[in-house]
């Protein structure tokens, strides 16, 4: 599994219509050391974390939780063995792929790769209930 979207998936978010808040719900699975650099892959991932929080702040978003994936509760056990999860807010899509374009984003994001042996990324819009 990849850790950065490929061509297709990045394209096709590009393209997508919603206009207003996206969250990113960031399923996380971290390597037992980090590759490439000292520590853990957990450790990794915090500096990664570090300087993307920044960012993402900077564009008027927030993260709005993260923790450890202690249990399954439903599904396969062996398909769904995360470390971590993240809620992560942006006020719109290209306020997201803005930051992500930026030098300083792809600096950042050589700890994630050196953390991450795997990651799912699924962006979240809200839904309005018509009552």
């Amino acid at each position: 599994m990849g850790i950065r979207p490929n061509p297709d998936q990045f394209d096709a978010y590009l393209k997508s219509g919603h206009g207003g808040e996206v969250v990113m719900l960031n399923l996380l699975k971290f390597r037992p050391r980090a590759e490439g650099e000292p520590g853990s892959g957990a450790e990794a991932y915090g500096r990664y974390g570090d300087e993307v929080k920044k960012m993402i702040e900077a564009r008027g978003g927030t993260l709005l939780w993260q923790g450890r994936a202690d249990h399954v509760f439903i599904g396969d056990v062996d398909s769904n063995n995360w470390d971590a999860v993240a809620l992560v807010s942006y006020p719109s899509r290209e306020s997201f792929v803005e930051m992500v374009s930026t030098p300083e984003y792809g600096k950042a994001h050589e700890h994630r790769d050196a953390g991450l042996s795997d990651t799912v990324v699924i962006a979240c819009t809200p839904v309005v209930s018509e009552l």
